[in-house]
C-alpha cells in the first residue's frame, strides 16, 4: 500500500510542478533515464514525440510549459497496478502565445522505477491542440 501512495504522491508533485510552470520540479520526479511520450501523429502535430533522459525532458517540458499552461486540473480516476499508474484528469489548457483556453481531458500512463517516473505516456486530444495553435 505504501508504494501505491508513494507513486500517487510523486504524480501529484509532478502535476503541481506542471501547474506552477516549474520545469525543474517536474524533471526531478523522473528517473534519470525517464521517458516522456506525447502520443499522436507527428506529421499532424510536431509536438507529438518521445524524449528520454533529464536533459531532453528539461528541453521538451520547458517548451511545453512556455507555450501551454495547465490550469484547474481535476483528477477523475487513478488506477494502480504494480509499478504502473493510469490517471484520467480534466483540466484547462491555455495557449500562452494567443491566450486561447480550452477544457480537455488527458490520460497519463506512468511506469515507476526506484521511486521515480521512468515512463510517462500522455494521450491528449491532439486535434484540439492543433486547432488551438493554428
Amino acid at each position: 500500500m505504501a508504494q501505491r501512495e508513494d507513486m500517487l504522491a510523486t504524480i501529484r508533485h509532478a502535476y503541481a510542478a506542471r501547474g506552477d510552470d516549474d520545469v525543474e520540479g517536474l524533471v526531478t520526479t523522473f528517473h534519470p533515464e525517464g521517458a516522456f511520450t506525447l502520443k499522436g501523429d507527428k506529421s499532424t502535430l510536431e509536438l507529438a514525440a518521445s524524449v528520454q533522459g533529464h536533459p531532453a525532458l528539461r528541453g521538451v517540458f520547458g517548451e511545453l510549459i512556455k507555450n501551454f499552461g495547465f490550469e484547474n486540473r481535476k483528477i477523475l480516476a487513478e488506477l494502480v497496478d504494480g509499478d504502473r499508474v493510469a490517471v484520467h484528469s480534466r483540466l484547462d489548457v491555455r495557449y500562452h502565445p494567443t491566450g486561447k483556453t480550452f477544457s480537455t481531458e488527458l490520460l497519463d500512463l506512468f511506469r515507476f522505477q526506484d521511486g521515480k517516473i521512468v515512463e510517462l505516456i500522455e494521450f491528449a486530444d491532439t486535434a484540439q491542440v492543433k486547432a488551438m495553435i493554428s
